[in-house]
């Protein structure tokens, strides 16, 4: 396989370049940036490019025009050699000091390193109740499941129990029906045949 046929890949960006070439666009102010996307210490001036998200050397640091270096979008080495047009040497303005930003930085990973974790309490799901007539239709199938007879409807198991008992219940019946001879039991009034008719007292 030839040279030629490899595919380019992103090229090392160098610390200083001898380009002359200034991007048109106004000059990127390191203070519209956050303290962790920048690094001002002179031998490794670089920013996070704002338009394609990656760190970028600033070459002529300590110089009057200070620009980031022309750049790929991707990692060097790894990802396609795909120039960034709109923040390569793109002049850049210093108008942070070194001390403050220290400051600055230090301050943010102290409050960092005091943070603590916080716990996620889950809250349990609510179990929809159901209807009325679903509780009626649990508890059949519930009785019908209880009895004898497996999944035979609950009215045709007790038909067929009363067919069973029902000589028994009948010959129960006539039995407290009749009354012994002779006199009536003790302790009982007499039955009166006659409607009775009470008057009313005289006033």
């Amino acid at each position: 396989m030839s040279a030629s046929t490899l595919e380019r890949t992103a090229r090392p960006r160098r610390s200083r370049t001898r380009s002359r070439t200034v991007n048109a666009r106004l000059a990127l102010a390191i203070s519209t940036l956050k303290p962790h996307q920048y690094d001002l210490r002179p031998d490794c001036a670089s920013l996070i490019c704002p338009d394609c998200e990656t760190w970028v050397p600033i070459t002529g640091f300590q110089t009057k025009r200070p620009k980031l270096v022309p750049h790929d979008t991707g990692r060097a080495g790894k990802d396609a050699a795909v120039r960034c047009g709109l923040g390569s040497n793109r002049l850049v303005t210093i108008d942070v000091k070194v001390k403050k930003w220290q400051q600055r930085l230090e301050d943010g990973k102290a409050d960092t390193a005091h943070r603590r974790r916080t716990t996620v309490l889950r809250k349990p799901k609510a179990v929809p109740l159901p209807a009325v007539s679903q509780i009626a239709a649990q508890k059949q199938s519930a009785a019908t499941d209880a009895e004898p007879g497996g999944g035979r409807p609950l009215w045709l198991l007790r038909k067929g129990q009363w067919a069973s008992t029902e000589s028994a219940v009948r010959d129960a019946d006539t039995l407290r029906a009749q009354l012994p001879a002779g006199e009536s039991p003790l302790g009982a009034p007499p039955v009166p045949f006659k409607t009775l008719h009470p008057k009313r007292r005289a006033r």
